[in-house]
């Protein structure tokens, strides 16, 4: 075609499903990469962390938790020898993977929260932060397990935190009380709250240049709010989605955003279309709720976990 009706760019190869990681016999609550882009933790309620290889599908370490309601796992991003959960018995516990037998007790067991952890994340090999249903967020030394400072802004459960890619003294989180915060570890202080939701926002991540973050909320929608302009700059939503979301994700790029949601189905919203924008929805769906899903750090690779006891790998 003559070149002004030629597309503007090529639209790379549909995302496909590549793999399906099976072993775990209860619900998957949570997922999280690895920094190399290729092994993965998930947790689920049959009370197991499983640590697998999303390339051959081989699970290369599984530990079984004291307590089985978990509710989220963190992978320790610069050397990936530590791995974090926690969930319904209020404990954030730290698991060394490089010298663990099959008896594998906790490495430090961090208590201090009054409510269920909902979420957590590595700052760096030393410390933690971890977001609870105490409305509270910690910022812990994990070798101490000392509380260094606590976040309490909030006025509902805190659900997910994401730290900032460019700037690890930062932080954002997303409450039941329908904001999302953004903090600073160097002053101890919130010195953001971004309104709009009209309902619990469950999961928080930061875009990948550090400017902007997304959430997902029980509204049914997914927005994009912008730290440098201080508000929503995006929203996705219409009116046949009417399911809450559990997890969202960006590509690595940013132009893309993953969403999965309780009704089984994991959309993909482009980041700079209008809000008039069709749905694009991931085929060959999982069969129950979507309940975790992560881009891995090369950009080559989703994963989406689910109440259906798997997770699957995209690509």
């Amino acid at each position: 075609p003559p070149p002004s009706r030629a597309p503007r760019r090529k639209t790379q190869k549909p995302i496909k499903m590549r793999r399906t990681l099976k072993g775990h016999f209860g619900k998957v609550y949570a997922m999280h990469w690895a920094s190399d882009s290729q092994s993965l933790v998930s947790a689920s309620q049959d009370g197991k962390l499983i640590i697998w290889n999303a390339y051959t599908t081989n699970k290369t370490n599984a530990i079984p938790l004291r307590s089985s309601w978990v509710m989220t796992c963190a992978f320790e991003q610069s050397k990936g020898n530590l791995i974090a959960c926690g969930g319904l018995d209020n404990v954030c516990s730290i698991y060394n993977i490089q010298n663990q037998g099959a008896n594998a007790r906790a490495t430090k067991e961090l208590v201090a929260h009054d409510g269920y952890l909902s979420c957590c994340r590595f700052a760096d090999e030393g410390h933690i932060i971890t977001s609870s249903g105490d409305s509270t967020c910690i910022y812990w030394d994990i070798t101490s397990g000392e509380v260094l400072k606590a976040f309490s802004d909030h006025t509902g459960d805190v659900m997910s935190v994401a730290i900032s890619p460019e700037n690890s003294s930062v932080f954002v989180s997303g409450s039941v009380d329908k904001t999302a915060k953004i903090w600073d570890l160097r002053n101890g202080k919130c010195v953001q709250t971004h309104v709009g939701h009209e309902n619990d926002i469950n999961s928080v991540t930061f875009f990948p240049d550090g400017n902007a973050f997304g959430t997902g909320s029980d509204d049914s929608t997914c927005r994009l709010f912008d730290m440098r302009s201080y508000g929503e700059v995006n929203k996705f939503g219409n009116d046949k989605i009417t399911s809450g979301i559990t997890s969202v994700a960006f590509s690595r790029s940013g132009r893309l955003m993953f969403g999965g949601y309780d009704d089984y189905s994991t959309y993909v919203w482009d980041t700079l279309a209008d809000s008039s924008q069709v749905a694009y929805a991931l085929p060959s769906q999982h069969e129950n709720r979507v309940s975790c899903l992560g881009v891995n750090a090369k950009g080559d690779a989703l994963c989406t976990g689910s109440w259906d006891t798997n997770l699957k790998i995209w690509a």
